[in-house]
């Protein structure tokens, strides 16, 4: 499975993944793809950092080709109240998204 499908399963299906960024091993809700600058991102809430909670919670965007390890888990999560589907750095850009009424 590439990337791409493993965050879109992840996505429809809100999963949380698991991944290495910039050698920081994290467990992620992801919200959002979207495209900025010819490169693709997710938006995702940070549930972990080495095994333990943030101290603070925050939706973080993420570099795909930064993701790496990147596994789908079983665990799901609710749409965060920080994430603002929205927002205007999503318009026109947004490849898929979140929804806040399924599952």
């Amino acid at each position: 499975m590439t990337t791409n499908q493993l965050l879109l399963e992840a996505i429809a299906l809100k999963k949380c993944v698991t991944t290495v960024y910039n050698n920081v091993a994290m467990k992620l809700a992801p919200h959002v793809l979207y495209s900025k600058n010819n490169a693709l991102f997710i938006d995702a809430v940070t549930l972990e950092k080495h095994g333990e909670p943030p101290r603070e919670k925050k939706l973080g965007a993420f570099h795909l080709l930064g993701l790496n390890e990147l596994q789908l888990t079983e665990q799901t999560f609710a749409v965060d109240a920080l994430f603002e589907p929205a927002a205007e750095k999503y318009a026109g850009v947004t490849l898929f998204m979140v929804s806040a009424d399924a599952g």
